[in-house]
């Protein structure tokens, strides 16, 4: 099913197509640009009752819906995560933290992808409370209690691993913390558009990500400032 739906300003800096990593770019550095789409049929996502929690129910105008797969025109794939997964030599965490919030019991974004150590901040911006539990297996795992008015739960995770969010209250509320061990990464918009850049020359192999799709990868080289045109298509199963 096709929605349109607003992408909201994350910390770690996407939007709309998503950018690419964050920082200035070598001098000597290319880019890898392109668009994930799908054949055949999504399955349609379902609306989301949230009746049991008034507070959130009356800040959506229109039932919300479940997004592990978000569609948009032309086929386009949403909140697909695009990374180089292998030839990136690495690079330290940033300082600045990646915020994730709960607002209108929902997690927004969606999907929220860091680094290995870098800070997460999550916060609850509802008049509810949640109990956060991220299902970590690589990490510890853990769920924290976040009432109202309550601060910011401040934490990291150490080793790379994609890792799903629920709340233990509002059983809806799903998102995924991915950890990654490169910052040249991208998460795609409605338009399924997506820019890796700031990459040096050499031999890269990217990798797409859809959480219920699966991945797919390419290898690319760059040579030089130039940027390599990549696209990723995805079979849909409508189940």
């Amino acid at each position: 099913m096709r929605r349109q739906y607003v992408w909201i300003v994350a910390a770690v800096g996407l939007v709309g197509s998503a950018l690419g990593a964050r920082g200035a770019p070598p001098a000597m550095a290319g880019a890898i640009s392109g668009k994930v789409t799908y054949t055949g049929t999504p399955p349609k996502m379902k609306p989301i009752d949230m009746a049991k929690e008034p507070s959130c129910a009356k800040q959506h105008a229109t039932p919300v819906t479940t997004e592990n797969v978000v569609t948009g025109p032309g086929n386009a794939l949403g909140y697909v995560v695009v990374y180089i997964s292998a030839g990136d030599p690495g690079s330290s965490a940033p300082s600045e933290g990646v915020r994730y919030d709960q607002k209108g019991c929902q997690y927004i974004p969606h999907v929220a992808v860091m680094q290995v150590s870098q800070p997460l901040e999550i916060y609850n911006d509802d008049q509810t409370s949640h109990n956060i539990h991220p299902l970590a297996k690589v990490n510890p795992e853990w769920n924290k209690s976040q009432p109202i008015g309550a601060p910011p739960i401040h934490t990291t995770w150490e080793k790379p691993e994609f890792i799903p969010v629920k709340c233990n209250v509002h059983p809806w509320m799903h998102g995924w913390f991915l950890v990654l061990t490169t910052s040249h990464y991208a998460v795609t918009g409605e338009d399924g558009g997506f820019s890796v850049k700031g990459l040096p020359p050499g031999k890269y192999t990217l990798t797409a990500w859809q959480e219920q799709f699966g991945t797919q990868t390419q290898d690319v080289t760059i040579s030089g400032t130039e940027t390599k045109t990549v696209d990723f298509v995805f079979k849909a199963r409508a189940y």
